[in-house]
């Protein structure tokens, strides 16, 4: 086996040059399209009978000068709208529509009567506090809104090439940009909540502008650093308003000067784990990443790598959920991993992603693209209902019901809501869904790499030539993926096939002939195939997918004694509606034959696991609560399913972690 180390330097590949065509993952995108956009524009226009209220859209009327009255919800509650616009250009990609592009282009309109002259662009201060613009960046969301706003504008932009909402945005940031810096009269401040760095990169590489790299690098490099600016910003307004108006401040309050919570507590090129708000901290890694790739700040790439490594070995979940504690939406300390009580966000998953897509676009390692499948098949769609009208922003990886009343498991719920007042993650996880396409493939001059098997065609620039890659799968269910290859010209280039961590005897084929693991050049996970190549080629990849029992690192004591199943990149639970009540009175012999089939009928089509399990003797005629004898057990027929499905057939109990006899 011959390991190679690649240098060269590789480029994307934009969702706009992918068409997916995968039996699993197109039916998600559809209901993002046909199910998913529509509801989430009714939400947000307060019309879902019985959901929580938005009033996001009227917020910006009001700004606008189109409505009277006061601003309604979160703080941050503008970017829900940004968030469904960039979701809606993914879409628009994929399926052109012209009544809703017609519905987006109006939208951007509103926006645009709401900005300020100085390009300021918040409803809740052009509303009601106009004064207070820029007095508390810890806690106000300020740049986080302008972040997701200046996201959607480069996706717009890329999918329709209409300017108005990038004009927006570039506006926006150059005010951003005059109000922070070091120069002298600009405030030396950086997010509270971290989305705006990894927006001004993707403005960087749209419009080219050098001001917005600056901008991003040196928030980066500002945070952290002492005397603390969110400590100097509260006496500000101490100083303003008085002490005892301070202490009233929510995030004071609860917080005070924790600088962990907003990864402020050092330099980011000092610190060694992760901590606090986990979507704040991998929204950040994100922007570190790519910051670091822009720039070749190789401190900055090996901070990324450590708390890769921190966040991947030590604090995430085996659905790729992170942020464990329900304090402060947080991650807590390493191996601590309840399953019961998980916070889990939904968009603490997909920030994951947006992180590993960013390293993975640094070097290519399959450590990267296995966190993005294992957190895209099981963390992250596992927040949204298979009717794509109803929603989970918590993912615990064991529910009890009734349990559900307790204080410390309040935010854990049995079943999908149908809106949040805090609706960060519908609209989050919708964008990434539709824009799925970028996660495929990249290359770089004479290389394509395959990260993720979904069933795509694209088009890319490979040895000077147009090469065309057609990729035929039926993942997570089906063990063979099969990719046509037709270059202009016969010409020699590189096709590196990711290895997933989970599959254990890969086998590769081209035109039917097997291709021995000691011919290949194999470098960090990926099968490199190095031919000269004809039209009407096909590689032929078969991934075994054995059932696997997984077992936890020992300091993860809420896991001690318990096995968890996975077949390929899914993730099992079992789940009340399938094994009846009690799941903790249920123990899988660890000799126990395990079979997987399909099941077209049941959860939209699934695999399901079956086999013979153990369950304690629940009725008894004593009322003791306690006694001495062990309760016998009896043998019955388990079954467990993807933990993404859990949830869709009513409320009962759940859990991805057993009891192994």
């Amino acid at each position: 086996m011959k390991i190679t180390e690649n240098t060269e330097k590789w480029r994307k590949v934009s969702y706009k040059s992918v068409k997916i065509h995968d039996p699993f993952w197109s039916n998600y995108r559809s209901m993002v399209r046909d199910e998913v956009i529509p509801y989430q524009w009714e939400a947000i226009n307060d019309r879902v009978e019985g959901a929580s209220p938005s009033h996001a859209l009227q917020n910006y009327r009001i700004a606008a000068g189109e409505a009277e009255g006061a601003f309604y919800g979160y703080i941050f509650q503008d970017s829900d709208v940004t968030k469904w616009l960039e979701a809606v250009a993914y879409s628009l990609h994929a399926d052109p529509n012209a009544e809703l592009e017609k519905l987006a282009d109006e939208t951007i309109d509103l926006l645009g009567k709401a900005q300020q002259p100085d390009g300021y662009l918040n409803t809740y201060f052009t509303i009601q506090k106009q004064d207070q613009r820029w007095t508390n960046e810890r806690d106000n969301h300020e740049t986080y809104c302008a972040g997701h706003l200046i996201e959607a504008a480069v996706a717009y932009f890329e999918t329709t090439g209409k300017r108005r909402l990038l004009d927006i945005a570039c506006k926006l940031a150059d005010h951003i940009d005059s109000v922070f810096g070091e120069e002298q009269g600009k405030l030396r401040g950086y997010p509270g909540h971290q989305e705006i760095e990894l927006a001004l990169m993707k403005l960087y590489s749209a419009t080219g502008q050098e001001r917005y790299l600056k901008l991003c690098q040196f928030f980066i490099d500002e945070r952290g650093q002492e005397p603390h600016y969110f400590k100097l910003e509260a006496e500000k307004r101490a100083e303003k308003r008085g002490r005892e108006s301070l202490l009233r401040e929510g995030y004071y309050s609860l917080y005070k000067n924790n600088y962990e919570y907003n990864q402020a507590h050092l330099p980011v090129r000092e610190q060694l784990v992760a901590t606090g708000h986990a979507v704040r901290a991998v929204y950040m890694y994100t922007a570190m990443a790519d910051l670091a790739g822009a720039t070749n700040d190789t401190a900055l790439l090996e901070s990324c790598k450590r708390l890769w490594e921190n966040v991947t070995q030590k604090q995430m979940y085996l659905t790729g959920g992170i942020g464990s504690n329900h304090d402060g939406e947080a991650f807590s300390f390493d191996y601590d991993l309840p399953s019961d009580t998980a916070y889990t966000e939904t968009c603490a998953s997909i920030g994951l992603i947006f992180w590993a897509q960013s390293m993975l676009h640094l070097e290519p390692d399959s450590k990267y693209a296995d966190v993005i499948e294992r957190a895209l098949y099981n963390g992250t769609i596992s927040g949204m209902g298979l009717d794509g009208k109803s929603f989970f922003y918590v993912n615990p990886l064991e529910v009890w019901p009734a349990a559900c009343k307790r204080p410390d498991k309040r935010h854990v719920k049995p079943s999908r809501q149908k809106w949040f007042g805090c609706a960060c993650c519908p609209p989050n996880l919708a964008r990434l869904i539709a824009s799925l396409g970028s996660y495929i493939y990249s290359q770089n001059e004479h290389t394509v790499y395959v990260h993720q098997y979904i069933g795509s065609e694209t088009t890319l620039k490979v040895a000077g030539q147009n090469v065309s890659l057609s990729q035929q799968a039926n993942f997570p269910w089906e063990e063979t993926v099969d990719i046509n290859v037709t270059p202009e010209r016969e010409e020699a280039f590189t096709i590196a096939v990711r290895i997933p961590d989970w599959c254990d005897d890969a086998a590769i084929k081209v035109n039917g002939q097997a291709i021995a693991p000691d011919s290949l050049q194999f470098h960090k996970g990926y099968a490199a195939i190095t031919r000269i190549w004809h039209t009407g080629d096909q590689i032929a990849l078969k991934f075994p997918m054995a059932i696997k029992r997984l077992y936890a690192h020992p300091e993860v004591r809420a896991n001690a004694g318990k096995v968890a199943l996975q077949r390929g990149p899914v993730v099992y639970c079992l789940e009340e509606a399938d094994n009846g009540a009690a799941l903790s009175h249920i123990s899988l012999p660890e000799q126990a034959r395990l079979a997987a089939h399909f099941k077209p009928d049941l959860l939209g089509g699934i695999v399901v696991i079956e086999g013979q399990a153990l369950r304690s003797e629940l009725s008894d005629s004593s009322p003791r609560l306690y006694e001495s004898r062990k309760r016998s057990e009896q043998s019955f027929t388990f079954r467990a399913i993807p933990y993404y499905a859990w949830a869709n057939r009513g409320e009962g109990e759940m859990a991805v972690w057993v009891r192994e006899s």
